[in-house]
């Protein structure tokens, strides 16, 4: 057996913020929409899922065109079967995360994020299927007590603190 690796790129629109996991059944798609737009109903969003047996098709779902062509071209380049993508705009995965891993179908997330993306893919002669990924950049330093006070001061002025 033939075992390769890849290092996906996905372009991730600016000002959104992506979610990649792993699901076993095509009532994955609909059950995400649902609880995108029930956990944050003002979020523009785009849903992709790709079938792993029968015709293993994209399926799709979402509000928003662009996002949603945006998960169709991700899928593809992954080339992975039961992975799905969700690309949102006016919303943050911390909203949605629990609701989408408490999801029946879902299996795991392997990132949720608005930074550069690389999936890393195995392929055999079997198919593709997701590895994990490279989320952003390494670190370049340890926080000092200025940056921790500009972190506070961000989840304060988003909202997340009081």
């Amino acid at each position: 057996m033939n075992l390769e690796m890849h290092a996906v790129k996905i372009d991730v629109p600016d000002g959104c913020n992506f979610i990649l996991g792993q699901t076993h059944f095509v009532k994955t798609v609909e059950d995400l929409y649902e609880i995108m737009v029930a956990t944050v109903p003002k979020a523009r969003f785009g849903i992709a899922f790709t079938e792993a047996s029968g015709q293993c098709l994209i399926r799709t779902e979402g509000n928003d065109d662009e996002l949603i062509a945006s998960c169709v071209i991700s899928m593809q380049a992954i080339g992975a079967g039961h992975v799905f993508c969700i690309i949102m705009r006016e919303a943050f995965p911390i909203s949605v995360l629990n609701p989408i891993k408490n999801c029946p179908e879902v299996c795991q997330i392997y990132c949720a994020t608005a930074n550069p993306l690389q999936v890393i893919v195995a392929s055999t002669d079997k198919g593709w299927g997701v590895v994990g990924v490279i989320d952003g950049f390494p670190p370049k330093g340890v926080e000092t007590e200025s940056d921790r006070n500009e972190r506070r001061a961000l989840l304060r002025k988003l909202g997340y603190k009081r």
